[in-house]
C-alpha cells in the first residue's frame, strides 16, 4: 500500500512538472510535454506489477474503463461540456483503487484528444482526470457507501476541474498567474463550472449502480485485487 501510494505521489510530482513545462521559453513544443505526460502518469500502473496480485486481468479492466471514458466523451461531444469522464475515472477508481483511477483519467484525456484536438491543455486535463481519480481511490470507502457523499465529491470534482483548467486559460494569455484575470475568468466561466458539476452528479447518480455493481462483479470474479 506504501509502495503504491509513494509511486503514485512521485508520478504526480513528475507531471506537474511535465505541465510547466508547456510554459518554458525551451519547451514550446506541447505535444513533447503531452507525451511526456502520459508516460509519467503511467509510472503507478506500471509499478503495480511488482504486487503479485496484479493480474491481467486488471490490466484489461483499466484498459477497458480507459475505452469506456473516452467513448462516453465521444458520444456526448455533440453538448458542450455534459461529458461522462470524470463519473467513469470516479466509479474505475471506486472498484479498482486510486492507482487504475488515475491512469484512467489521464489516459481518458490523452486518447480522446487525438479526436477533439491535442494542445498545451491536454497535460493539464490528464493531470487533473488523473487526480480527480487518485482521491476517489483514496476515498474509496466512504464514497462507494452512501451515494450523497459520492455525488458531493462529484460536484467538487466538476469544480476542481473548472479551476484548473482556468488557471491554464490564464497562464496561457499572460504567461503567468494573474490573480485579478484569474477569478474574471472564474466569474466568466461560472455557466461552464455549473454544467461540470451538473453533468458529474447526473452520470454518478445514473452510472454508480451498473457501472459499479459490474466492476465489483468483475473484480470478485477474477481476483483482481
Amino acid at each position: 500500500m506504501k509502495k503504491t501510494v509513494i509511486t503514485s505521489i512521485s508520478a504526480i510530482a513528475l507531471l506537474i512538472i511535465a505541465v510547466f513545462s508547456v510554459l518554458c521559453e525551451w519547451c514550446k513544443g506541447y505535444l513533447l510535454a503531452s507525451v511526456l505526460g502520459a508516460v509519467l502518469c503511467c509510472l503507478p500502473f506500471f509499478f503495480t506489477f511488482e504486487n503479485k496480485k496484479t493480474t491481467t486481468s486488471y490490466v484489461v479492466l483499466v484498459a477497458v474503463m480507459t475505452a469506456v471514458s473516452v467513448t462516453g466523451r465521444f458520444l456526448f461531444a455533440p453538448i458542450p461540456f455534459f461529458k461522462p469522464v470524470s463519473a467513469i475515472v470516479i466509479l474505475t477508481a471506486l472498484s479498482l483503487g486510486g492507482q487504475a483511477g488515475f491512469v484512467t483519467g489521464a489516459m481518458s484525456a490523452l486518447v480522446s484528444n487525438f479526436y477533439f484536438g491535442q494542445g498545451p491543455w491536454t497535460p493539464f486535463q490528464m493531470l487533473t482526470w488523473g487526480l480527480i481519480g487518485f482521491f476517489a481511490g483514496l476515498l474509496s470507502k466512504k464514497l462507494s457507501k452512501n451515494i450523497i457523499l459520492l455525488s458531493l465529491y462529484g460536484a467538487l470534482a466538476g469544480l476542481f476541474y473548472s479551476l484548473v483548467m482556468d488557471s491554464w486559460t490564464v497562464l496561457f494569455m499572460d504567461g503567468s498567474l494573474n490573480v485579478r484575470r484569474y477569478f474574471a475568468v472564474i466569474l466568466t466561466s461560472l455557466p461552464i463550472t455549473l454544467c461540470y458539476v451538473v453533468s458529474n452528479v447526473i452520470f454518478l447518480l445514473v452510472l454508480s449502480k451498473p457501472v459499479g455493481n459490474t466492476l465489483d462483479r468483475l473484480v470478485k470474479k477474477y481476483g483482481i485485487l
